[in-house]
Order: structure tokens, then sequence, then C-alpha cells
């Protein structure tokens, strides 16, 4: 088997990984187009040959971005354009080591998905009153010690050294541009690279090997954790291994996201909430996007006032920001709720609060107030601006299933 960075300058390795995105539905036809055009042109070379001889990728960008559903910021890396498309090219064919992997691993895996996750968990739950502990890893992917992962990854590329040798130069070279100035910086992987979820499953691997040869009910998505026991004594045993596994790879919880469930809880995890064979949205996202809309709603009031515009454009705005997040549209990678939550929840709790949330906060930037006279804007008037029902729209997905 050769080594994956000669393949970064394969014609066929790119025109099969072309197609395997357009197999997967990952490109809109003006995407796949201008890919395909990058490729049939070879426009790859030049950035393909830097990583192969050791003078690429160049120098990633820093930069803080809003983190979706609440008021707080992230750090995230971008490196150039030539340089990501071949690092895409790169995840794509590290693949190859999917096989060392343990089941219990949902994240950025060929062929699992966050559903798989939560399917699979209700199946080994099914009848059983248990326990569970949840945890979240802050700022994960930037927070991955380098020295700490350098030998996992020597051993797992120990049959393409020199796809090792480009991880080690990658990872340690510590500079990044923030506001057009160099500087040196603790990046871990960089998220927002297209190799760091790969670099993060190896991480935690040997974590998520010890809980599947335990026999642990356990589930991993990226920095996301949920396991089970039968009573509180045992569960409290695994979440001390667990944490000291943490403590020694240098990793942090978000403490408000740490949580212990009863049996007769529901359990959240990955944005559902869960109970018997109930699935639902969780509150923790309902919350999260609750806080959205709110913040939307009132920036585009001040946007009308300032602009002395009517209140349509402001309502149809909001309308349009929200059809966005919820419902599919041309860009088949975005994360949308029909994408994430339609296919798992079977529950409509949670998609009647938002939508009752949104209508409240449409109606409000009719008239600029919280009034009960609000909801004389009927229905069929949102419907005209565009406005569209989650509920519908799950049952209408449903139906065509």
């Amino acid at each position: 088997m050769g080594g994956i960075l000669e393949q970064l300058e394969s014609q066929a390795a790119w025109e099969d990984f072309l197609a395997h995105r357009l197999v997967k539905g990952r490109f809109n036809w003006p995407a796949f187009e201008n890919a395909d055009a990058y490729v049939a042109g070879r426009e790859y070379l030049p950035a393909a040959r830097a990583f192969i001889d050791g003078s690429g990728p160049g120098i990633p960008e820093r930069k803080l971005v809003n983190k979706m559903g609440t008021g707080k910021k992230r750090t995230v890396y971008s490196y150039g354009e030539d340089d990501t498309r071949v690092l895409k090219l790169l995840s794509h064919l590290l693949y190859r080591y999917d096989g060392f992997f343990s089941p219990n691993c949902y994240s950025f895996r060929r062929g699992l998905k966050a559903s798989d996750a939560i399917f699979s968990i209700l199946k080994l739950l099914h009848g059983r009153r248990m326990w569970a502990y949840k945890l979240d890893i802050h700022d994960y992917f930037n927070s991955i010690s380098i020295p700490i992962l350098l030998p996992m990854l020597r051993g797992l590329l120990a049959d393409d050294p020199g796809l090792y040798g480009f991880f080690e130069r990658m990872l340690t070279d510590g500079r990044a541009l923030a506001d057009g100035e160099t500087v040196r910086c603790r990046r871990g992987v960089m998220a927002g690279t297209p190799t760091a979820p790969f670099l993060a499953d190896v991480y935690l691997s040997e974590v998520d090997r010890h809980f599947a040869l335990e026999g642990v009910i356990y589930a991993r998505y990226s920095d996301d954790i949920i396991l089970f026991a039968p009573d509180r004594e045992t569960l409290e045993s695994y979440k001390a291994e667990l944490l000291a596994f943490l403590e020694r790879y240098e990793l942090e919880l978000n403490p408000s996201k740490e949580r212990i469930y009863a049996p007769d809880e529901a359990f959240e995890f990955l944005g559902f909430s869960c109970r018997g064979g109930a699935i639902d949205i969780s509150q923790a996202t309902r919350t999260k996007m609750k806080g959205k809309i709110r913040r939307a709603a009132r920036a585009l009031e001040r946007w009308r006032v300032r602009n002395a515009l009517e209140p349509e454009a402001a309502m149809k705005g909001l309308i349009r920001i929200f059809n966005d997040k919820f419902f599919e549209d041309d860009d088949p990678g975005a994360l949308t709720w029909s994408r994430w939550f339609f296919p798992v929840i079977n529950r409509t709790d949670g998609l009647r609060e938002i939508d009752n949330y949104l209508q409240r906060y449409i109606r409000y930037l009719g008239t600029g107030r919280h009034t009960k006279a609000n909801y004389r804007v009927r229905y069929s008037a949102l419907k005209a601006l565009g406005y569209r029902s989650l509920v519908h729209e799950y049952y209408l997905r449903r139906r065509k299933q």
C-alpha cells in the first residue's frame, strides 16, 4: 500500500474524491462544476507538492467566531484555499485507518452518524434501568497536547512514515496569523481544519477502547461523552476512570455541561433528549435556539428602526434566517435541523416549542413590542411571508419516507 502523501498529486485520487462527495450529496451542482474544473486543470499540484516536499501547508489564520446559540466566541483556524482543498483530500484518504477506532466512537467515521450513536445507545438500554454520566470537553481540538498526541500518531502511522512526518511538521509549527501578524500559540489540532476531526479521534482512542473492552455502554462524538451503569456506585467508578484519563491527557471539562442522570430521567446527548423509546430535542438545544431567535430579532428591529424600513422587511429577514438554519437548502454541507434532528426524533414537543417562540418574535417585529395584540397577525400572514413550521415540515418529511 503506497503512502498517502503521494496520492495528493494523483489525478485518479482527486477524481475518486469528487465522485465520492457527489454520490454522498456533499455538492450542489455549481460547487461540483467548480471543483471538477479545479481537478481537471490539475490546479492542486503546487499545493500538493508543497505538502510532499515539506514546505506546505502555509501558516493558518486564527479567528474568533460566534459560537452557535450563545454569545460566546470560539477559536478556529483556516488555511488558504488551495491548502484547504488538499487537506480535504488528505482527510478523505485517512479513512484508510478507520478500522483502528473503537465502534463506540461515532464522530467523523465512515458510514456512522450522530443518529447511530443515539439508536445504538437506546438498543443497548432497552428494558434496563441505568444511571448515566455525560460530559463535554472544553475547547477540545485546540487544547489537545501535541507532545502526547505524536507518539500515538507514530504508532498508528508506522506503515506510512512520510505521512507521520507531515503531521509532525504541521502540528509542531505553532504559528498562526492573527490580525495580520504572525504569532505563536498553542494550537492543538486546530479546530476548523479538515484533518482536526481525525486527529481528535486518535487522541481519545485509548479511552474509547478501554470502555469498549470493559463492556460499558459508552459513546463519544468528538468532545461529547456519555456512559451508563446499573447503579450509582458503579457509575461513580466509571466516572473516576474517565476523569483520570482526561487529566492524563491534559483536558478540561465544561462544568456547566457535566451531568448525572438517574434511571427515570431523560438523558441528553448530542442535542437529543431520550427516555425509554421517546426521542425529542433536548432542553439545552431549545434554550440555545431561543437565545439565537431573540438576539436575531432584536438586531433586526434595530436595523429596521435605524433605516426607517417597514416592519415586513424585518419579519421576512427573521423568517429567512431560520428557514436557512432549520431546513435543507442548496448547500448539502449545511448542518440544518432537518438533517440532524428530523431523521432521529419521534416526538415533536421541542419542534412545537421552537415554532411558537419563533412566531412570537416574528409578530414582535411587526409592532416592536410584545403584546397580546401581536396575535392579530394571523398565521396565514406569517406563511405568506415565507414562514415554515418545524412540526409541519417534520411530518411532511415522515410521510415522504
